[in-house]
């Protein structure tokens, strides 16, 4: 089911998906299962986690997909001066409240995970599990923070003068996804069509207020992190496989796991892989031999 809600920043759009009636054993399991928030990443929309959503719905949670501010269905009513990283994330408590979901666990990407920590974070109350695939806690030093502003800034700038498709041709030409290409022909498409689905203006207000450059630095909270927590990288992707190293060892109830034969979108490059750990991280169970790690160690998984 697609619904939105008014909040006072953005009217969200989201796919709020119920898991199928099952028997009364299942069922009564599936009840002390928490709903599931998903958030996407730049250039994405609720339909980003497609197979992930199919999958934790048919073993029986509730999922929650988003849309976030400047993609898909939700528009912003705020001020655009008034987005944040941390704005974002009052919102989409806002959200869940009008939704009637109090406690949740909570799944980023990217982009979506730096939203979902800074939402965990500010709102330890409201998560249980938090999953952070492929994504950072900021950026530490001021001087490169500000090399990222001037950079995003400039992408705006190139988003809002050449329209969507010359965009996205460029996005998908940064280094950082050079392993989409051993994707299925289909796969690619999809995802294609997902970037191409965005709009080039509110893409460049995207990044001017919730980019990296523009967001305040988490890494100093994350020893204060509640939540229990899984770190998802690919392990072609070295920038995000070193982020994902550093906030496990600050985050004390943290487990990392390490992607075989995938970049910055391990969710798409390894859909199965991901959906196992995910589902026994979420449900509370492990049964693999992946997850049973400890803080500070590292899982690796095929």
């Amino acid at each position: 089911m697609v619904r939105k809600v008014a909040t006072s920043l953005a009217t969200f759009e989201l796919a709020d998906e119920t898991a199928p009636r099952r028997s009364c054993s299942s069922a009564a399991r599936d009840h002390e299962r928490l709903p599931v928030a998903l958030l996407h990443g730049f250039t994405g929309n609720k339909q980003s986690f497609a197979t992930l959503r199919s999958g934790l719905r048919a073993r029986g949670f509730r999922v929650l997909a988003f849309d976030l501010p400047f993609h898909g269905g939700t528009v912003v009513t705020a001020p655009v001066a008034a987005l944040s990283v941390e704005g974002c994330a009052r919102a989409l408590v806002e959200a869940l409240d009008a939704l009637g979901v109090q406690r949740f666990c909570l799944m980023g990407y990217s982009m979506g995970g730096r939203i979902a920590l800074a939402l965990a974070l500010n709102h330890p109350d409201r998560v249980a599990r938090l999953v952070l695939e492929s994504a950072s806690a900021g950026i530490a030093d001021e001087r490169e923070r500000d090399e990222r502003r001037r950079a995003d800034e400039e992408l705006a700038r190139f988003a809002e003068e050449n329209g969507i498709e010359p965009f996205v041709a460029r996005w998908e030409a940064m280094a950082l996804f050079a392993s989409l290409g051993a994707m299925p022909e289909r796969r690619k498409q999809a995802l294609r069509r997902i970037r191409l689905s965005c709009r080039a203006p509110e893409l460049a207000r995207c990044l001017r207020t919730l980019g990296t450059g523009s967001q305040p630095y988490l890494g100093d909270r994350l020893h204060t992190l509640s939540a229990e927590t899984l770190l998802i990288a690919g392990r072609l992707d070295a920038k995000y496989c070193a982020a994902a190293r550093a906030m496990n060892r600050a985050i004390a109830r943290s487990r990392l796991a390490i992607i075989d034969g995938a970049g910055h979108v391990p969710h798409l490059e390894r859909p199965r892989v991901v959906l196992r750990l995910v589902a026994a991280f979420l449900a509370g169970k492990e049964p693999l031999q992946e997850i049973k790690s400890t803080q500070g160690e590292e899982m690796r998984c095929r």
